[in-house]
């Protein structure tokens, strides 16, 4: 009897340490590096993409008198003027100059142009709003086109930390004033800081009133003395 109360015993203690090695396995953290969070994330994304999607389509469904074309990037645009004389648009090594506005889909401003006036962006060199960087590439000189930006493609999950939410879609309303090689540019910059020296002699003018006019004197004539005819 004591042999087999060891037995029991002994199987008792095995099930309960094995029981608890599954509990704390159980508990372990799961891997985001793992193939299934990957997975889930991707999904997510999709699900994010196509929500702002639909968003945008209902602001161009209720504006049927704007012609809206789509990019290969995901986002929408729409011209308020059009340049089809000039065939040019800004590229890498250009320097572009612009204006925008930035307002969210019910058309609230967010940012206007006049608080983010003037903009200098040197193209493919700078860090930018992503849709900006490929939509500026699109324009002609004095072009005015409305963006509507998916938040991927905008400020993303982050926003800007001012006025700009998390996963906000966007309507950026971009004026490109002119655009201009990157050299050609530079050299402007110096001719504008370099003065040349004045050399010219400074004119003076009198006011007629300052000038005072001297009486002429007419010098006298020295007098000789005669000596007087004494012997009369």
């Amino acid at each position: 009897m004591k042999f087999k109360s060891s037995i029991a015993i002994t199987i008792l203690l095995v099930l309960i340490v094995s029981s608890c090695k599954q509990h704390q396995e159980a508990r372990r953290p799961i891997s985001h590096s793992s193939g299934a969070f990957m997975k889930k994330s991707i999904i997510r994304n999709k699900k994010l993409v196509a929500s702002e999607e639909d968003l945008i389509k209902e602001v161009i469904k209720n504006n049927p008198q704007v012609t809206y074309l789509s990019s290969a990037k995901g986002y929408w645009y729409s011209y308020d003027t059009k340049n089809t004389l000039d065939t040019l648009t800004p590229k890498k090594g250009d320097v572009a100059y612009f204006d925008y506005e930035i307002k969210d889909l019910h058309g609230n401003v967010i940012y206007s142009d006049l608080e983010l006036r003037p903009q200098t962006y040197y193209v493919d060199k700078q860090e930018i709003m992503m849709g900006l960087r490929d939509a500026i590439k699109l324009m002609h000189k004095t072009e005015k086109v409305n963006f509507l930006f998916p938040s991927h493609m905008g400020y993303g999950y982050h926003g800007d930390d001012k006025k700009i939410g998390t996963n906000q879609p966007l309507i950026v309303t971009v004026t490109l004033n002119d655009f201009k090689p990157e050299a050609s540019a530079k050299k402007k910059t110096v001719e504008k800081t370099v003065i040349a020296p004045n050399t010219a002699t400074p004119s003076v003018k009198k006011n007629i009133n300052e000038i005072t006019i001297k009486p002429t004197v007419t010098p006298k004539k020295p007098t000789t003395n005669q000596p007087k005819d004494t012997l009369k």
